[in-house]
């Protein structure tokens, strides 16, 4: 496992952009995929994107896909990642967990055996 810090949400308006940034640590952490997740109130927790270990990949959910962008850095024993939200609109409200995951690919929360704290995003119309 390793640990995750997300870096605090924030309230924009609709059209607006965020960034939203992760730091991992750990021993191999660098063998891990890193994702975000979301869940608003009242609904279950949703896969929004990933990156695979190196970078070299990326998946998006259809909802997010052409506004969110997602990147990381890789040091000796750290990775942060990062979320780069443009166009956003109200329904992309929600908690952000970031997450990671030594499957690539893996849509599921349950694939997933390390996650951050959670930090709030508000998107006002």
């Amino acid at each position: 496992q390793v640990e995750l810090v997300e870096s605090d949400g924030g309230l924009a308006q609709a059209g607006g952009s965020l960034r939203l940034s992760c730091v991992a640590s750990g021993r191999y952490v660098r063998t891990y995929c890193m994702g975000w997740f979301r869940q608003a109130p009242g609904k279950e927790r949703e896969f929004v994107t990933s990156i695979k270990w190196d970078g070299s990949s990326t998946k998006y959910s259809d909802d997010v896909k052409g506004r969110f962008t997602i990147s990381r850095e890789n040091t000796m024993n750290a990775a942060t990642a990062y979320l780069e939200m443009t166009a956003l609109k109200p329904e992309d409200t929600a908690v952000y967990y970031c997450a990671a995951s030594k499957i690539w690919g893996a849509t599921a929360p349950s694939s997933y055996d390390s996650w951050g704290q959670g930090t709030q995003i508000t998107v006002s119309s």
